[in-house]
């Protein structure tokens, strides 16, 4: 695990923070603008002095005040990637990867640029200069650059913000497949939607304190969180893929003791058998008494009511749990449910209660 243990005070804003987080995937730290979320990275990477602790596994201590333990940025072993590449002008794409590669003793080097070039498709522009580069372009060879540092964490701060959304959705799958090469990230973010397709553990923060802090899916889930509450809220169904449809262009996400049925969603790229996530919004679930026989929808999943939160006059949100009678449901996928008020007291839904959930929509991710 990495320890966090910060406080900081910057006039009216303090910061403080108590985190245990673990050092593997992407940890996303959630929250508004103004929230602490850039202070928290600032002072883990050591450009903002703050009070307390930072420790890395197998007890690499990066500050510990009680011990007057401080290593400045450049003896901690990191990269960093911020909102705008920041890339070298003068030098090539090829230099700009290099140029921290170069400083990295041979015995400590963890990647290599033909590595680095290959996971992020930038082969055909390591000639090029960064004034020719896209947006989404320049960013990959920011976070290559991070890379080739050979960092023991990798922070991102807000690394697509400044992107629009085709940029953002080219750069999301090279994310996803950094995230799964083994080095930890700390990715901070205020886009709910980053936050459910990369986050293996989600901290929400707000005012300058931790409110949640947990697995993704399990944090996006429950209905009690601020996350529950907008318009976008999601759950996140982790499984397996089973099978892919070519005839129809789906692809079947499963999960253990599921019963005899999944997920369907469109065709995705992952291979059966390997583990992927589904996005599910709250507003595309609706709920049955008994299964549809002549429905469009492809997914009516038995399932049961654990939750209820009355968010208005009108709306009500459910947590389900995907599970056939006789199956666990305590180890069953959760999914959110928005509905009107009137319909959960039409069909005197209550927690308990075996159910069916009608699922209009879902986007898998890796």
């Amino acid at each position: 695990m990495i320890t966090l243990n910060l406080q900081l005070d910057q006039g009216s804003f303090g910061l403080d923070v108590a985190l245990q987080l673990p050092a593997r995937g992407v940890t996303v730290v959630l929250g508004p603008s103004g929230c602490g979320k850039t202070s928290l990275l600032r002072a883990v990477a050591g450009l903002q002095r703050a009070r307390g602790r930072v420790q890395l596994p197998q007890g690499e201590v990066w500050q510990d005040d009680a011990q007057g333990i401080w290593r400045p940025v450049h003896q901690r072993p990191l990269g960093l990637v911020f909102q705008e590449p920041s890339l070298f002008p003068h030098l090539s794409v090829q230099a700009n990867l290099l140029y921290g590669h170069r400083r990295v003793p041979v015995s400590q080097r963890q990647l290599g640029l033909p590595e680095v070039v290959a996971l992020l498709g930038i082969e055909h522009l390591l000639h090029r200069q960064p004034e020719g580069l896209s947006g989404g372009e320049r960013q990959r060879v920011a976070i290559g650059r991070a890379l080739l540092t050979s960092p023991r964490w990798l922070l991102m701060d807000e690394p697509l913000s400044a992107l629009d959304l085709a940029r953002k959705a080219e750069l999301l799958p090279y994310l996803e497949a950094l995230a799964r090469r083994g080095v930890p990230i700390l990715y901070v973010t205020h886009a709910l939607d980053e936050a459910v397709r990369l986050a293996d553990h989600l901290v929400l923060m707000h005012e300058g304190r931790v409110q949640l802090s947990g697995p993704a899916h399990e944090v996006l889930n429950r209905p009690d969180t601020p996350l529950a509450r907008l318009d976008e809220a999601s759950s996140v169904v982790m499984g397996q893929v089973l099978a892919h449809d070519d005839t129809h262009g789906l692809s079947l996400l499963g999960w253990a003791d599921a019963g005899p049925t999944g997920l369907w969603m469109g065709r995705c790229n992952i291979p059966v058998g390997a583990q992927a996530r589904a996005r599910v919004l709250a507003r595309d679930v609706s709920i049955s008494l008994s299964a549809a026989q002549d429905s469009s929808i492809l997914n009516i999943l038995p399932a049961q009511v654990l939750q209820r939160v009355d968010e208005s006059a009108s709306s009500v949100l459910l947590q389900l749990a995907l599970a056939a009678p006789g199956h666990d449901v305590a180890q069953a996928p959760r999914v959110l449910a928005r509905l009107t008020r009137r319909s959960v007291e039409a069909l005197d839904l209550r927690p308990g209660q075996a159910v069916w959930a009608q699922i209009k929509g879902a986007a898998l991710m890796g």
